[in-house]
C-alpha cells in the first residue's frame, strides 16, 4: 500500500523531493524487514524510477547501491550505463559488476568512467588491460597510481607506448617497484624525442644535430640502466634494443668501454644464437682465438673486431668494473688505448674511428667532471669542518666563562655553587683550547679573553 501511494506521489513531485525519496526507498530495501509483496513493490518503484528525467533522483540511488552487494543486479546494470553523474559510484565502489561489463564501459566509456573503473579496489588483469589499451590519459594515470591493481608486463609496455610522452606518466611508472628495464628503456626514448623536437621546433639545434645528440644520450641511458639490470630483465632489455634496431655497433663497443662485461656478453648471446656459457669462456679467453668468429657469428662488421679485441685485451689488465656507477661510464684508458690500436691498424673502417674519437672527447670530459665534482666535494666538507670549529670555539668559550664564574666562587669557598658551573676537569681543556684558539688567532677573534 505504502509502495502504491509512493508511486502516485512521485509523478508530480519536485525534482529534490523525488530524489530524497528514491534515497529512502532504496534504503528501506537494503536494511528494512519487508515482505515479499512489498519487496517486489520497492523494486518495481526503483526500477520504474531509472526512467526519471531528473538525474539527482538516478544518482540518489547509485549513492546508495554503490557499495551493496544485495542490490538488484538490474538496477546496477543500468546504473554502470547511465551518465557519468550517475554512472561514477557505481563503477568505482560496486562489487556486482562482471570484469566483462568493466572491459565493454572502459571501450565505450568517457574519460569520468573510464577514472572510475580504474579506482576500483578489485582491478584484474583483464580490466587493467583494457585501459592499459585504450584508456584516456587520465584513466591510465589513476590506474598506475591504483596500488591493487594487477598491471602485467604487456600493459606497462601499452602505456608507456601510448601515453610515455607524457611526463605525468612517465614519472608515475618511474615510481612502480620492479619496472621492467626494457620500459624504462622506452620512457627514456619517448623523453628523447620530446626534447629532440622541442629543441629542434626551437631552432636551438638544427634537426640532423639534435637527432645525433639524442642518440648518444640514448646509448648512455641504455647502458645506465643495464647497468641496475641482471636475470631475465637483462634478457628482456636486450631482446627488446634488438627489436627496435638499438643493438649495434654504437652500443655494444660502448657497452665494452663502459666496462659493463655482461651488457657485452649477453648482446653476444641475442645476436650469434650461442649458449651464454659459451660466449663467456671466449671472452674471457685471452687468447682470443675464438673471439673472431664470434663475432662474425653475431653479424658485427669484420673492420670492428680489432677494436674489440684490444678493447678485451685492456679490460683483462684493467680490470672490469664491479660498482653500478662504474658501469655507465666509458673508461677513458681503455678508450684511448683501442683508439691508438686502431688508428695504427689498416683494416680500421673510418666511421669506426669517428666513433672511438667521440668516447674519447666523452670520455675525458666526464673524466673531468668528475675531478671537478670531488673537488667541490672536498672544499664542501672542509667548509662544514670550518663551520663545526667555530661551534667548538664557541662552545668552550661559554665553558670558559662557567670556568671564571666557578673560580669566583671556589675564592669564596663556595664550592657547591661551583660545581653547579662545570666540572673541574673540563676547566683545563677549556681554558687551554681557548687561549690556544685566541692566540693563534685560527678563527679571526680578538684577544679578549686573553686580555681579560
Amino acid at each position: 500500500m505504502i509502495v502504491r501511494q509512493f508511486i502516485t506521489w512521485v509523478r508530480t513531485a519536485p525534482a529534490g523531493e523525488r530524489a530524497e525519496a528514491t534515497r529512502c526507498l532504496a534504503r528501506a530495501w537494503l536494511v528494512s524487514d519487508l515482505s515479499e509483496d512489498d519487496r517486489a513493490a520497492a523494486e518495481g518503484a526503483l526500477l520504474m524510477l531509472l526512467d526519471d528525467a531528473s538525474p539527482l533522483v538516478r544518482q540518489a540511488m547509485a549513492e546508495v547501491f554503490a557499495h551493496a552487494v544485495d542490490a538488484p543486479p538490474a538496477i546496477i546494470a543500468a546504473l554502470a550505463i547511465d551518465q557519468a553523474s550517475v554512472a561514477v559510484p557505481i563503477l568505482e565502489h560496486s562489487p556486482l559488476l562482471l570484469d566483462a561489463d568493466l572491459v565493454d564501459i572502459v571501450a565505450t566509456g568517457n574519460s569520468e568512467t573510464q577514472c572510475a573503473i580504474a579506482r576500483r579496489s578489485d582491478l584484474p588483469a583483464s580490466v587493467c588491460a583494457a585501459i592499459a589499451e585504450v584508456g584516456c590519459a587520465s584513466a591510465t594515470l589513476e590506474l598506475i597510481e591504483n596500488p591493487v591493481a594487477e598491471l602485467v608486463p604487456f600493459s606497462l609496455t601499452r602505456i608507456a607506448d601510448r601515453h610515455g610522452h607524457l611526463a605525468a606518466i612517465r614519472e608515475a611508472l618511474l615510481m612502480l617497484n620492479d619496472l621492467p628495464a626494457a620500459i624504462r628503456l622506452m620512457l627514456a626514448e619517448k623523453l628523447s624525442n620530446t626534447l629532440t623536437q622541442f629543441v629542434a621546433g626551437r631552432a636551438w639545434l638544427n634537426p640532423d644535430r639534435a637527432l645525433r645528440v639524442a642518440g648518444e644520450a640514448m646509448e648512455r641511458s641504455t647502458v645506465n640502466i643495464a647497468a641496475q639490470t641482471r636475470g631475465e630483465d637483462m634478457t628482456a632489455l636486450i631482446q627488446h634494443l634488438r627489436s627496435v634496431g638499438q643493438l649495434n655497433t654504437g652500443l655494444i663497443p660502448r657497452a665494452l668501454l663502459s666496462g659493463n662485461i655482461e651488457l657485452f656478453e649477453e648482446s653476444l648471446v641475442e645476436l650469434s644464437g650461442l649458449p651464454r656459457s659459451r660466449v663467456a669462456a671466449i671472452v674471457h679467453d685471452r687468447g682470443g682465438i675464438s673471439l673472431k668468429a664470434l663475432l662474425a657469428k653475431a653479424g658485427l662488421p669484420e673492420s670492428t673486431h680489432s677494436a674489440f679485441r684490444a678493447a678485451l685485451e685492456a679490460s683483462h689488465e684493467i680490470g672490469f668494473v664491479g660498482t653500478v656507477a662504474g658501469a655507465t661510464r666509458l673508461r677513458r684508458r681503455m678508450v684511448e688505448r683501442v683508439l691508438t690500436h686502431c688508428e695504427t691498424a689498416e683494416t680500421v673502417a673510418e666511421p669506426l674511428l669517428i666513433l672511438l674519437r667521440r668516447f674519447a672527447t666523452e670520455s675525458a670530459r666526464e673524466e673531468a667532471r668528475l675531478y671537478c665534482d670531488e673537488l667541490a666535494a672536498d672544499d664542501f666538507i672542509d667548509t662544514l669542518n670550518a663551520h663545526a670549529a667555530f661551534e667548538q670555539v664557541d662552545d668552550y668559550e661559554d665553558a670558559y666563562q662557567d670556568y671564571a664564574e666557578a673560580d669566583d666562587y671556589v675564592a669564596t669557598d663556595e664550592y657547591a655553587q661551583a660545581d653547579e658551573y662545570a666540572e673541574v676537569d673540563h676547566y683545563a681543556e677549556a681554558i687551554a683550547y681557548v687561549e690556544r684558539s685566541y692566540r693563534e688567532n685560527d678563527y679571526g677573534y680578538d684577544d679578549r679573553l686573553i686580555a681579560a
